[in-house]
C-alpha cells in the first residue's frame, strides 16, 4: 500500500461497513392483575397473623377489662385484639358512609349530563 492508497484495501474490494451488534430487547412489562394482588394480599395477611399469634402467646397474662358497666377477665394480647377489631369496624363504617356518599354523588352527577 502507498500513501495515496489511504485505508482502501490492496484487493480492489469495497470497504464493508463495521458489524454492529443488535440492541438486546427491552424486557417485556408483565401488567399486574387481580389475582397476582389477591396473592400478594394472603401472602401479607398470613404474615401479620403469624406476628399476631406470636404476639397474644406471649401475652397471656390475664388482665381485667370493663366496659359499658360490664366487667370481666381475659388475656391482655386478647383484650387488645377486640379493641383493633373494634377500631377496624369503626373505620370500615365511616369509609363506608363516605363511600356511598360519593357514589350517591357520582350517580346524580351522571344524571345531570345525560
Amino acid at each position: 500500500m502507498t500513501h495515496a492508497q489511504g485505508d482502501e484495501p490492496a484487493t480492489g474490494t469495497p470497504p464493508q461497513p463495521p458489524v454492529t451488534e443488535p440492541a438486546p430487547a427491552k424486557p417485556v412489562k408483565i401488567k399486574r392483575t387481580r389475582v397476582s394482588g389477591t396473592w400478594v394480599a394472603i401472602v401479607v395477611a398470613l404474615i401479620i397473623l403469624v406476628f399476631l399469634l406470636i404476639f397474644i402467646l406471649q401475652n397471656l397474662d390475664s388482665t381485667t377489662v370493663a366496659f359499658l358497666g360490664m366487667e370481666g377477665s381475659l388475656p391482655l394480647a386478647v383484650a387488645m385484639l377486640f379493641s383493633a377489631i373494634a377500631g377496624a369496624v369503626l373505620v370500615a363504617l365511616v369509609g363506608g358512609a363516605r363511600i356511598f356518599q360519593l357514589r350517591k354523588a357520582t350517580r346524580k352527577a351522571n344524571k345531570a349530563l345525560r
